[in-house]
């Protein structure tokens, strides 16, 4: 097996590799089900329509031709409120082997060569090893809540970081 590569942009099956991680790691981790795996695959679709080099990033981890990871940059409102870090995951495969670190780096690298001053997530109290990744980069814990918007009860985490 080779070293996992980064690479900027979509590739056929993208889309459907990165909804298939999320649903998988998200259903056998935290039983969620159909609703959250619906909505990274429309959000993740819309997304990918509108993408625009100039303002956005996408970037995956590819082994030996296989998806194993994804992060993107969701640009579209980063001047009025920052820039949407979304989409981050690694494949339970190379969890723990700093690919993590490496896509989260070349995401940050983009928004500071972009000139966003304020990159933002939406995550939920519990991923402890992804919580390490942002604050290790500088996010900070702006607010929590309980809430529905992952189609179950969860407390709801919104990090940010200033450029």
């Amino acid at each position: 097996m080779s070293k996992p590569y980064i690479r900027k942009g979509y590739r056929p099956g993208a889309i459907g590799r990165v909804v298939e991680l999320h649903g998988r790691y998200y259903h056998q981790n935290w039983n969620f089900g159909l609703f959250f795996e619906g909505k990274v695959a429309r959000d993740l679709s819309e997304f990918m329509d509108r993408y625009d080099e100039g303002r956005d990033g996408f970037w995956i981890a590819d082994r030996n031709g296989r998806l194993e990871g994804s992060i993107a940059i969701d640009g579209v409102q980063a001047r009025e409120q920052g820039a949407h870090l979304r989409w981050f995951i690694v494949s339970a495969a190379l969890q723990g082997q700093g690919l993590g670190n490496r896509l989260l780096d070349e995401a940050m690298a983009f928004c500071k060569n972009m000139g966003y001053g304020r990159v933002y997530l939406w995550t939920f109290e519990g991923l402890q090893a992804a919580r390490h990744l942002y604050e290790k980069a500088g996010f900070k814990l702006k607010e929590q809540y309980q809430g529905r918007g992952w189609g179950r009860q969860v407390n709801e985490q919104h990090f940010e970081l200033l450029l």
